[in-house]
């Protein structure tokens, strides 16, 4: 169950303190949100790990045009640490994803007490960066006075938000630019400086994996971190070719260190890979936070792994990255801002198709088909360059 009320009971057209958004002409209202009174920022984004990530540059650039603000986060409570000790964010709230797996009323205690949180904050604004649902219906109950969301079709939709921002068609546009879009149409239009991700590991995790590197004899800028598992299988290498970039690398006298999430489906593809490779690895899979995976990343001499959060965690890092991707887009999800090398296969132009392998069936040959050689070129491309 989500708490909601039916559409046509959220009428706030002659509500006061909150102006319609929708005039008696059904466009919309084109007034610029002057910044200067804006005091309280709630910026929504409900989607997975590296999405979240991808959002931190609309944090900091908010802060930077519109310092007397505060800016909070509404995220799903698994993804909080990607925005937690964020030095533009204020406060980080919580959807709490095994909500709906509660009784009827636990789960409307639940959702009506973080309605009761987000009231309280008194948002002027409220900057929607998903097509999640609950950012139009939550918007209409916060009656912030001015809120941004894409321009998506339906009028409960296009009644819900003051400013509604384009988005770019078919043209590929990375996810952090189309996020930046968002401030664009409120009249905020960032700087190249200020558009990095910003991840904090904080002390504590810090700290922990200062501990594990030196119980595995990692040093820092001694070692490269190999992620190759993702929470869709379909976008992981093959366990035989990534088991013989290991052998291979090894062979050139690199350290490799090996994560993954605890996971069974990803626990499994690091045995088969370790199953296949008498090469020597410091295993930490399923061992590390979030956050301790940043603070480990980020000692690394370079990061190597497929399409997913911890790539998008390396590049927040800073650290030189080796990605593969498959059938999601490079140009739209590739690593942002940092030393790169993107490998994705050049004999499909199907691709990026976007499916969940060759005709759903869950292996994207775009992707296993990739050359050992390749990657290995790549990988000594960058420590090349990271050494001169």
């Amino acid at each position: 169950m989500t708490l909601s009320l039916p559409h046509e009971s959220l009428d706030f057209s002659s509500t006061p303190g909150n102006p319609p958004f929708l005039d008696t002409m059904g466009g919309m209202v084109e007034d610029p949100v002057p910044l200067s009174e804006v005091r309280r920022i709630l910026v929504i984004k409900l989607r997975h790990h590296g999405d979240v990530l991808l959002t931190t540059p609309v944090f900091s650039t908010l802060k930077a045009r519109v310092p007397q603000c505060e800016i909070d986060a509404l995220v799903y409570s698994d993804t909080s640490a990607m925005l937690t000790l964020h030095p533009a964010i204020s406060k980080v709230h919580g959807v709490d994803r095994n909500w709906k797996r509660l009784g009827p009323l636990e789960q409307a205690t639940a959702e009506w007490r973080l309605l009761s949180q987000l009231r309280a904050r008194n948002y002027d604004l409220v900057i929607h960066l998903s097509e999640h649902g609950r950012g139009a219906w939550l918007t209409r109950l916060l009656r912030p006075r001015w809120a941004v969301a894409a321009k998506l079709s339906g009028k409960f939709w296009r009644g819900s938000f003051s400013h509604l921002y384009s988005q770019p068609g078919h043209a590929r546009r990375h996810m952090v630019e189309r996020n930046l879009d968002a401030l664009r149409r409120i009249g905020i239009h960032p700087e190249a400086g200020e558009k990095p991700l910003t991840l904090v590991p904080g002390s504590d995790a810090e700290n922990r994996v200062a501990v594990l590197m030196a119980n595995h004899g990692l040093r820092e800028q001694g070692f490269i971190h190999l992620h190759p598992a993702s929470r869709w299988q379909f976008k992981c290498w093959p366990a035989e070719k990534t088991a013989a970039l290991i052998t291979a690398l090894h062979q050139e006298g690199q350290t490799i260190a090996l994560t993954a999430a605890a996971d069974d489906k990803e626990r499994s593809l690091i045995a088969a890979i370790r199953d296949k490779t008498a090469a020597p690895v410091v295993d930490l899979a399923g061992q590390l936070s979030l956050k301790e995976l940043a603070a480990l990343t980020v000692k690394a001499r370079l990061f190597v792994g497929v399409d997913s959060a911890p790539m998008h965690i390396a590049a927040a890092m800073g650290t030189p990255t080796v990605a593969l991707f498959g059938p999601s887009g490079e140009l739209e999800w590739g690593p942002w801002q940092v030393a790169q090398r993107i490998l994705a296969s050049e004999a499909h132009p199907c691709r990026p198709c976007g499916l969940d392998g060759c005709g759903g069936g869950k292996v994207a040959d775009c992707l296993t088909t990739l050359a050992v050689a390749r990657v290995l070129s790549a990988c000594k491309e960058l420590l090349s360059t990271a050494a001169s």
